[in-house]
């Protein structure tokens, strides 16, 4: 029976959507008009990307079993329900899960982040570590698989695998020591790939991803409950343990040798690539089923809709902006400038959106991880071009941590600049280091959100104005 509304798993989710908490002040100086409308739309793409609402509108106890979007999962009277699952999103999807099913939940384990608010629930709920690895993430993965492989046929696995679970639930193969996956993590975060390509690596060198969960659950049936933080909602890079792998481990030998790591790896990582332990198992699609609760489409039509809602004409430019950080600031900044100044390819004033994957930062060789975020690079880099444009941007990681600092992203507009000269602050050098976040905060640009509890894509926002002649 479903828990009452006074229980703390119904009163956990009626916490509010995730918010910019520092909005009126980001909006208090600079272009702020423009800066107001652009935080605003952001707002309602970061409302949107809410994935424990979602999944309380998606699932439902029924008669028969549980209802998950249009598909009811048929249960008997001795069927097992588990619920696992590691991620910036999972405690939220977890929480509403215990809401909706209550004591029809027979176990259940999570992994979150050191710094994400929880509250209790019936499940355990374990903190691991993110961005990199650690004996706690090995620990939790090995709880995981441990918690799935007795299932049978009758029981269900709700999979709520959600960004940050490669992380956060990672365990080596038997021929990989940890600290040389940890190695290799930190080598392909430092590389600047895209985030799949990232993935095409480490799903072949784990014991749980690449579908290893859900074969490891087989001939239980596997519901994965998840919202989309890449650009064109790939599943195999969305919740890698609990659906097929579409790669190889030849792909991931690949991408190494693509962009000159493959002698940079542990030895051991390589060996492992070059054996057949590295391939991902083949699964049957008729035991996993899988439903997206967010995507960065629901986002950007959030953020469409506010723009109406404000008097503003908005037009959506992709929601598959990934790349070098500092490039893709530049480039939507152009596009924003030139708006501004020619009335093409946009005609002001209009508001510009869009999400994608995470952009990447590339260090140089033997450059160490700076403070600040591939967002903040990006603001930067964006301010660089818009000097005297009316406009203003916002760029945000919807999970509320950039890069792993307490930010979750910054604003720019066409005074930052300015700004930043009498200040005394050297926003290109700061770009070069990829220390953003220190003349950001002396600007006082830096958004604020904590830890949102999801994960769906990096949000982008211009708010573009009319040029004087």
């Amino acid at each position: 029976m479903a828990p009452e509304p006074s229980s703390p798993a119904a009163a956990a989710t009626s916490l509010p959507a995730p918010r910019l908490r520092n909005l009126d002040a980001l909006a208090g100086h600079g272009q702020a008009d423009l800066r107001r409308l652009a935080l605003e739309v952001a707002q309602a793409g970061l409302s949107a990307c809410d994935a424990g609402h979602a999944a309380l509108d998606a699932v439902a106890l029924t008669d028969a079993g549980i209802r998950v979007g249009e598909e009811e999962f048929a249960l008997t009277e001795g069927s097992r329900v588990v619920v696992v699952g590691a991620g910036k999103a999972t405690f939220a999807i977890a929480t509403a899960l215990e809401a909706r099913l209550g004591e029809r939940i027979e176990a259940g384990l999570i992994a979150v982040r050191h710094d994400q608010e929880t509250s209790p629930l019936g499940i355990d709920v374990e903190v691991a570590d993110h961005p990199l690895p650690s004996e706690r993430s090995a620990a939790v993965a090995a709880r995981l698989l441990a918690m799935v492989e007795p299932l049978g046929p009758a029981d269900l696995v709700l999979a709520c695998f959600t960004g940050g679970s490669s992380a956060l639930a990672s365990l080596a193969p038997a021929d990989v020591p940890a600290a040389d996956k940890r190695a290799l993590h930190e080598l392909l975060l430092a590389s600047g790939m895209p985030i799949a390509a990232v993935n095409t690596v480490r799903k072949h060198v784990s014991r749980i991803k690449g579908g290893r969960l859900a074969a490891a659950a087989a001939p239980a049936r596997v519901v994965n409950l998840t919202v989309s933080d890449v650009a064109g909602d790939v599943l195999d890079v969305i919740t890698d343990p609990s659906v097929q792998d579409t790669s190889t481990a030849a792909d991931a030998r690949a991408v190494l040798a693509a962009y000159g790591l493959w002698e940079q790896v542990p030895g051991s990582v390589r060996e492992h690539l070059e054996s057949s332990a590295a391939e991902s198992p083949r699964l049957d699609p008729a035991l996993v089923h899988t439903e997206l609760l967010v995507t960065g489409h629901g986002a950007c039509e959030a953020m469409i809709a506010e723009a109406a809602t404000a008097g503003s004409a908005a037009v959506q430019l992709s929601t598959s902006l990934e790349g070098e950080a500092r490039e893709l600031g530049r480039m939507i900044a152009n596009l924003a400038r030139g708006s501004a100044a020619e009335g093409a390819p946009f005609a002001p004033p209009v508001v510009l959106v869009g999400c994608g994957g995470e952009s990447g930062v590339t260090l140089r060789p033997g450059a160490s991880f700076g403070t600040g975020g591939p967002n903040q690079d990006a603001a930067i880099a964006a301010a660089l071009e818009l000097e005297g444009a009316p406009v203003a941007a916002v760029m945000i990681d919807t999970d509320g941590s950039d890069g792993g600092t307490a930010w979750a992203g910054a604003v720019a507009d066409g005074t930052t600049v300015a700004r930043a000269r009498e200040l005394g602050l050297d926003l290109r050098q700061a770009l070069l280091s990829h220390r953003s976040a220190g003349p950001l905060e002396a600007l006082g640009d830096l958004v604020d959100t904590g830890a949102t509890g999801t994960n769906v894509n990096d949000l982008i926002v211009l708010a573009v104005g009319k040029a004087e002649s």
